[in-house]
């Protein structure tokens, strides 16, 4: 499924515990051509980024960073796998691991904001 995210908007609906973003963290993504990027913050977040790789397969292959509220630089990675919702939104359906800290992993899904 090619989907282009340039513009849009995504809200986290669930996280797996030890991932730190939540329903009030925003993610507002942009692209061009198989890149895909996104500034995020809100709740835990002070201030994010991530940046993606389009794969073949529709999937974004992702790397990300964010400073959180207790002032801790976080790094990891995701893989993305978009779902077309009936109303024609996306959901992103996230499995990440942290590159730091206690290196966990988890499953997060985002869903497009109509604004």
């Amino acid at each position: 499924m090619r989907i282009h995210y340039d513009n849009r908007a995504f809200r986290s609906i669930s996280n797996t515990e030890t991932g730190e973003v939540g329903r009030d963290t925003i993610f507002k993504y942009h692209q061009d051509g198989d890149v895909v990027w996104a500034e995020y913050s809100g709740g835990e977040i002070v201030r994010g980024s991530l940046i993606a790789k389009v794969r073949p397969d529709g999937s974004l292959d992702m790397r990300y960073q964010h400073i959180n509220r207790s002032g801790e630089l976080m790094t990891g990675t995701c893989t993305s796998i978009p779902e077309l919702l009936p109303d024609g939104r996306i959901r992103l359906h996230e499995t990440w691991q942290w590159t730091c800290g206690d290196h966990s992993s988890g499953e997060s899904a985002v869903e497009e904001m109509f604004e």
